[in-house]
């Protein structure tokens, strides 16, 4: 059996990943989406992990929302635990999903929560 689409999204992220420009004052955000979890974190320029933030988090697991309202949840926790570091700008690194969907919710709370990007 083929891994079709794990396929096509890591050939998406080859080609995406040369237009990303991180530096030491916009590092990434990295965005991981599996089928039920949503997982987010801010890595610097030698891809070590500053802060993360995901859906299984004990306050968000317990919570009777949709996926889709977890997204945000997510984008706003990253949102103020970047902002608890200092960090104000950053680069949207999708990871080679599609921008629609949870993604794109989850960047949309981080947007809401004062990231810049």
């Amino acid at each position: 059996m083929s891994n079709f689409k794990t396929e096509r999204r890591l050939k998406i992220k080859r080609r995406v990943s040369g237009s990303i420009v991180t530096s030491a004052e916009r590092p990434r955000l990295v965005v991981f989406r599996s089928n039920s979890e949503i997982y987010a974190q801010i890595v610097d320029i030698s891809n070590k992990t500053i802060c993360s933030a995901s859906s299984l988090e004990k306050d968000l697991s317990g919570l009777k929302e949709t996926n889709m309202a977890k997204a945000s949840l997510v984008g706003k926790r990253i949102a103020e635990k970047a902002k608890s570091l200092g960090i104000e700008k950053v680069v949207f690194d999708r990871n080679g999903f599609l921008y629609h969907g949870r993604i794109k919710n989850l960047a949309d709370g981080a947007r809401e929560g004062g990231l810049q990007f």
